[in-house]
């Protein structure tokens, strides 16, 4: 089992095992805070419209509360799903009425653009995509990897080489593989990847059009896109046939959804809307405060 900082082992998430590497470190350090016995505030849940199938992104709060507790927090919030959460804990997902909106697969360092790491991806991706059929995940998570010194046109050929090599299993099985483009221009732990080659929606876009399938589609995070690429909006109306999934974070720090970062979420959780978006946004912010606390803002922030 590797240990490499960036994997997706087989059965842990790539953040989870990310966050475990680096516990103590300065970029996430924050004090605990426990579950609250009574998750649901007095007024309701946080989401009330339903109209934005909202996630909790496990790797961000990992340290705060085990899965269970999670699943716990998620419900009590009106949220539908926990998201890149070890396969072996779908069951207690859906005890709790909760879904996995996305799996985790190989990771972000190690990815699809060199062709010494396809054989690994692939086959975890294989392994993956059959799980997430069996349990109806309807997604999983995939990445271009660092550039390493390869030119990106010759990383984009290699990944439309290996996506191809998988994307008839995805539609066979039913499950969509989603790329996610990542920021290279923060250099700080887990909210920026220096050297990530997909660091551009339209290389992504252009990449996934190549191979040309409906089961790969686009990780839309919008805040790695605003750092990168902005026109956020404009972008979710032009790309909305390739986007699978979204995620969410303040900018910049990626930290809470509050009025100290400078996306406005509202109105992108409406465009989305407005597209006919029908995924999940899985809220992906790293907590600076009471983690709960920031996640009823958050949700209650995209539901519009």
């Amino acid at each position: 089992m590797s240990t490499q900082i960036g994997s997706i082992l087989p059965r842990v998430s790539r953040r989870a095992a990310l966050l475990g590497a680096a516990a103590g470190a300065a970029a996430l350090a924050s004090p605990a805070f426990a579950a609250p016995s009574s998750l649901a505030p007095p007024d309701g849940p946080a989401s009330r419209n339903g109209r934005i199938s909202q996630s909790l992104v496990q790797w961000c709060y990992a340290k705060y509360w085990p899965e269970e507790e999670m699943a716990k927090v998620a419900k009590g919030l009106g949220c539908t799903s926990v998201e890149l959460i070890d396969p072996k804990h779908w069951d207690m997902l859906k005890k709790h009425g909760l879904t996995c909106a996305i799996a985790g697969s190989h990771g972000f360092t190690q990815g699809m653009n060199n062709p010494k790491y396809q054989p690994q991806c692939l086959a975890i991706l294989r392994e993956r995509i059959g799980q997430c059929a069996d349990a109806g995940v309807p997604n999983v998570i995939t990445f271009t990897g660092m550039r390493e010194d390869i030119p990106s046109d010759v990383g984009m050929d290699n990944c439309v080489k290996g996506y191809k090599q998988i994307v008839g299993y995805a539609e066979q099985k039913g499950v969509t593989i989603c790329l996610e483009m990542l920021n290279s221009r923060v250099h700080e732990f887990m909210k920026g990847h220096p050297g990530y080659q997909g660091d551009h929606t339209d290389y992504c876009i252009e990449l996934i059009k190549r191979v040309g399938s409906p089961r790969l589609k686009l990780l839309f995070d919008i805040y790695h896109v605003q750092i990168m690429d902005g026109d956020v909006i404009s972008r979710i109306r032009q790309h909305k046939d390739y986007i699978g999934h979204v995620h969410t974070a303040g900018n910049p720090g990626r930290k809470e959804l509050d009025n100290t970062q400078e996306i406005n979420y509202p109105p992108i959780m409406r465009a989305l809307l407005d597209v006919g978006y029908k995924g999940h946004v899985g809220q992906e912010f790293i907590p600076t405060r009471d983690p709960l606390q920031g996640l009823r803002e958050a949700v209650r922030v995209c539901d519009v």
